[in-house]
């Protein structure tokens, strides 16, 4: 439990960083760089889509910490690792590296953590014991 919950607290930390580091220092600068209304509104929809889906996640994942669900770890673990694919290929496509966007290395460790925090619970959802 408390491996899936510490992916829980790691996803809600993600989130507080893109809302208050990512927002002046990515959706701003964006936002200024677009003269189109249209465009900026649907670059905003984006933005704060991507804090909606950390938000859930982060709920999701709290939840998941209390029991053994394998159908709604996949979700979970699968909007992830979409999102550290994304990080991966256009670090690569378009930036020629994976470092200057590192956000996929988050985006990769919470999942593996979820995996090993939900081994630890037994199939009917207990956690293990030592015994």
């Amino acid at each position: 439990m408390i491996w899936t919950r510490l992916a829980a607290v790691l996803m809600g930390a993600t989130l507080l960083i893109h809302v208050f580091a990512g927002g002046p220092e990515v959706h701003a600068p964006m936002l200024a760089a677009l003269s189109d209304p249209g465009l900026g509104a649907f670059a905003s929809i984006l933005w704060h889509a991507v804090s909606v889906v950390l938000a859930v996640l982060t709920v999701g994942l709290w939840g998941l910490a209390g029991r053994r669900d394998p159908l709604l770890e996949v979700v979970l673990s699968g909007v992830q690792l979409g999102f550290a694919g994304l990080f991966l290929f256009y670090g690569l496509t378009r930036l020629g590296a994976v470092w200057p966007m590192p956000q996929w290395v988050i985006f990769l460790a919470i999942p593996a953590l979820t995996r090993f925090g939900q081994t630890r619970r037994r199939p009917d959802g207990e956690p293990r014991t030592l015994s």
